[in-house]
């Protein structure tokens, strides 16, 4: 793995980390993650595959990060409080993102240094799968969709929060 990318994982992985202590609900909340991501399918999604079951696998992974991500976002825990928004990171919210951005990044490793590569050659061979950019794509789809819909979770739940609270709360990022 690259500086940047092990720059990248643990930005992602602190951001809720970050949130373990409750804060204030604001467009940072929402941009920071989004734009992490952003960087990194720039920078990795040259192309999708679809030759063999190229498909099958990046749809599999990006199922799980969509997973992950609704739940993550459903355990967050949102409250109106003093005319504010407030969101915290449960421990089931950073134990999903954890393991999610945590197995990205060991597969990675095992991968690259702990002699998983031959291991992956013959799973891609045996199940069609056509070579590393499959995977590359699959994960980065994974992490993207992860974060996604993590957000999207939030921004909804926070709606409703909003609504039920006051709705006279501020729009997301204004001063009261």
């Amino acid at each position: 793995m690259t500086a940047t990318e092990w720059i990248t994982d643990i930005a992602l992985v602190l951001i809720v980390f970050r949130q373990l202590r409750e804060g204030r609900l604001d467009r940072k909340t929402f941009l920071l993650p989004l734009a992490i991501v952003a960087f990194v399918a720039y920078s990795y999604l040259d192309s999708v595959p679809t030759a063999g079951n190229d498909l099958v696998l990046i749809g599999a992974l990006t199922a799980v990060g969509a997973a992950l991500g609704v739940a993550g976002g459903i355990y967050t825990r949102i409250r109106a409080l003093d005319g504010y928004l407030l969101i915290k990171a449960g421990a089931v919210s950073a134990l999903l993102w954890t393991a999610g951005m945590g197995a990205r990044m060991g597969f990675q490793t095992w991968v690259e240094h702990g002699g998983g590569a031959e291991d992956v050659a013959r799973f891609s061979l045996a199940h069609h799968i056509t070579g590393q950019q499959a995977w590359v794509t699959a994960f980065v789809l994974m992490a993207l969709t992860e974060v996604v819909t993590r957000v999207a979770t939030i921004y909804v739940r926070s709606r409703s929060v909003r609504t039920a609270a006051a709705p006279s709360l501020p729009a997301l990022g204004t001063t009261v």
